[in-house]
């Protein structure tokens, strides 16, 4: 059986077909996010902390660290800031630093810049999770031997140096492709997990069916696991935690096992309880018992961050202190 293993210092998430549903969480990327580029090139680092404590709280098992932001007031005085490869490798550093000096679970490593990515490998404890490799010629060449020199697994996404076919096909090909390059490198198929990429489905009305379909197909015939970035699907639509939610547990029936979401969004982290269990992957429904409290708590009045919060922390009470593995 599959199983993908993410380690911290402390703590270890499996990735598996008979593994409960893996949140890896969202928010720490710069990308669209003015005010967090601001305060990271101010050296603030508040908002990144906060997120990581939030994320946890609220579900995610591992936390993504995308270091993509763009320095703009740096730029104007030192051209250097307009090149992502002199901005992104200390950067994802000192967030790698931060944020597992704050929190037990495991790290995603996320960029495009090969050399952030190893910094970050270099920074992190345990056994983080790459994010990510696709099948250009050029990518694959410059990550997988990150891959292999800190054996680690890593995200395969599934376009090429042609883009992003919209024919489940190709993108199947192009996973196939890069899962057979990973083993010239000597890295298993456990240690690839695919990312079929999620279409809008206002702009492609077949976009969930394909990425069901997909994800069987890479289940059944590469054997790997699968993650998405799960709000693509709603991309420009009204009331998309709606649509989200929805996708998210039909994902799983098809087999996805992680995805890359906001875990603070408590309809969408409902979903995946309820599939959880009825999936015989919640042992006689113990996480959705303890989320139900916590909907009671946001029925109260709390916030879904402010409940899930001091649920955990009740949790870590009661465990008198005692790491738990994820």
């Amino acid at each position: 059986m599959t199983r993908t293993v993410i380690e911290s210092k402390t703590k270890t998430v499996v990735i598996g077909f008979d593994e409960p549903f893996c949140v890896i969480g969202e928010r720490i990327n710069p990308t669209g996010r003015k005010k967090l580029a601001a305060e990271l090139e101010a050296g603030d680092f508040t908002t990144v902390e906060r997120d990581a404590l939030e994320q946890v709280a609220c579900g995610a098992m591992v936390l993504d660290v995308n270091s993509g932001a763009v320095f703009t007031n740096k730029m104007a005085t030192d051209a250097r800031y307009a090149d992502n490869n002199f901005v992104e490798p200390p950067l994802m550093r000192e967030l790698i630093l931060r944020i597992q000096a704050l929190v037990e679970v495991p790290l995603c490593i996320d960029s495009s810049v090969p050399g952030a990515l190893e910094e970050g490998l270099k920074a992190c404890d345990g056994r983080p999770l790459l994010n990510s490799v696709t099948g250009e010629e050029e990518r694959l060449e410059l990550v997988l031997p990150l891959v292999k020199k800190y054996n680690v697994p890593v995200v395969a996404i599934s376009n090429d140096d042609t883009g992003i076919s919209p024919d489940p096909d190709v993108r199947f090909a192009v996973a196939k492709k890069i899962v057979e390059r990973a083993a010239d490198h000597g890295i298993p198929a456990h240690d690839i997990v695919v990312d079929p990429l999620v279409m809008p489905v206002g702009a492609m009305a077949s976009a969930g069916q394909q990425v069901f379909t997909l994800v069987r197909r890479l289940r059944d015939d590469l054997g790997v696991n699968t993650t998405c970035g799960a709000s693509n699907i709603s991309f420009g639509l009204p009331h998309r935690h709606g649509i989200n939610a929805a996708f998210l547990p039909m994902a799983i029936g098809a087999g996805m096992t992680s995805a890359i979401m906001n875990p603070v969004r408590q309809m969408e982290m409902e979903a995946i309880r309820a599939a959880n269990f009825l999936m015989d992957h919640d042992p006689n429904g113990g996480e959705w018992i303890r989320f139900a409290r916590v909907v009671e708590a946001v029925e109260g009045g709390l916030s879904f961050a402010e409940a899930s919060a001091a649920a955990a922390q009740a949790t870590s009470g009661r465990r008198g202190g005692r790491r738990a593995r994820g």
